[in-house]
């Protein structure tokens, strides 16, 4: 009888419900989700500075037009500077 319960729950530690293979298959989510969630909390922390920065002054939205947006202010004179290269032989 010993060896019945004996083999009866070795076929639960094995193959039933909660056995090694699936508590391995959850840990293994859980650190994904972990990793996913660490992700998200820095992505977030990101939005909330950029927010405040744009909360609180104009210097940040100027910062914001001339990079995206390639705006300059009134009277200022663009430049574009290009990379030296090979003479073009025109």
């Amino acid at each position: 009888m010993l060896v019945l319960v004996f083999f009866a729950l070795q076929y639960r530690l094995w193959f039933g419900e909660g056995s090694l293979g699936e508590v391995t298959a959850l840990k293994q989510q859980l650190a994904a989700q972990q990793a996913e969630l660490r992700d998200l909390q820095e992505r977030n922390a990101t939005l909330q500075a950029e927010v405040d920065d744009l909360k609180e002054g104009v210097a940040a939205i100027e910062a914001r037009a001339r990079s995206e947006l390639g705006l300059i202010r009134e009277g200022e004179t663009y430049f574009q500077l290009l990379p030296r290269g090979e003479p073009s032989g025109d």
